[in-house]
């Protein structure tokens, strides 16, 4: 399948052919991935092999299909985002009722970008669909934070981690984010803290790449305390993991990343 993400990420490629060639598609599906990766791009590029008939799961980049998917105005694909800093329920309802009509083509394929912004009762009522999807539809929810969704969506769902740099920036940048939970969650100040990060203040890119390695680290460390193999507390991780989530929002709202990035270091220094 021709991928415009494709570094670090052939495993999940593999799978997703696999699903198309053997005709085993799900209703449903989230991709997780940084806010600085293009997750509608590796969606459409997923759609393209669904619907492309020229070249089933591949996707040939040349038919009418590829064509309009590229420039957007594909008949049978619904495209949902945030509005205002969130999805509501009114943009669900309104998905709702479009795929009451039949498609053109095979199926109706929806994605909902941001779809971690969704209100409760945006969620309730997409719940519904997810439940009973009409005919051969497919749900494609994009993700920064998958933790956002109420459990019932997640569980309807099949759940994609999108990889976003290569192997060696990855393990430098978690690498980082370990010191950075490490020296919060032991109280050290606020300029400590900054000094290790100095680096990449002011980079759009690998300030999202610092927020998803400081989730990463700090969902382990969840995972470790219901262990019993953890000296922190459950209720400081889980504030810091919040102030991630602010940073996130914030920078998706259009604050400066590195205004989003010191604020998020003065909540979590000691």
């Amino acid at each position: 399948m021709r991928f415009n993400e494709k570094e670090n990420n052939t495993n999940l490629i593999t799978r997703l052919d696999n699903v198309v060639k053997e005709d085993k598609i799900s209703h449903a599906y989230i991709f997780e991935g940084s806010g600085c990766l293009d997750k509608r791009a590796f969606a459409e590029s997923f759609v393209k092999g669904i619907l492309c008939s020229n070249n089933l799961g591949e996707n040939c980049g040349r038919c009418s299909i590829c064509d309009k998917i590229d420039h957007d105005n594909h008949e049978d694909i619904i495209h949902i985002s945030a509005e205002g800093g969130s999805i509501k329920d009114e943009k669900i309802v309104e998905m709702q009722e479009k795929l009451k009509t039949k498609p053109f083509g095979d199926r109706n394929v929806v994605v909902i970008s941001d779809c971690d912004t969704m209100t409760v009762r945006a969620q309730n009522r997409l719940l519904k669909t997810l439940e009973e999807p009409p005919g051969k539809t497919v749900i494609i929810l994009l993700s920064e934070n998958i933790e956002n969704l109420v459990q019932t969506i997640q569980s309807r769902c099949v759940k994609y981690r999108i990889n976003y740099f290569g192997s060696d920036n990855y393990d430098s940048m978690l690498e980082k984010a370990n010191k950075v939970v490490k020296m919060s969650l032991d109280g050290e100040p606020f300029y400590k803290i900054k000094n290790e990060v100095e680096d990449i203040i002011g980079s759009a890119e690998e300030t999202a790449a610092l927020l998803d390695g400081l989730q990463v680290v700090y969902r382990n460390l969840l995972m470790n305390n219901a262990k019993g193999i953890s000296i922190y507390k459950d209720d400081k991780i889980m504030d810091n993991i919040h102030a991630v989530e602010k940073a996130r929002k914030q920078i998706k709202e259009g604050v400066s990343p590195v205004y989003a990035l010191k604020n998020l270091l003065l909540v979590i220094g000691g």
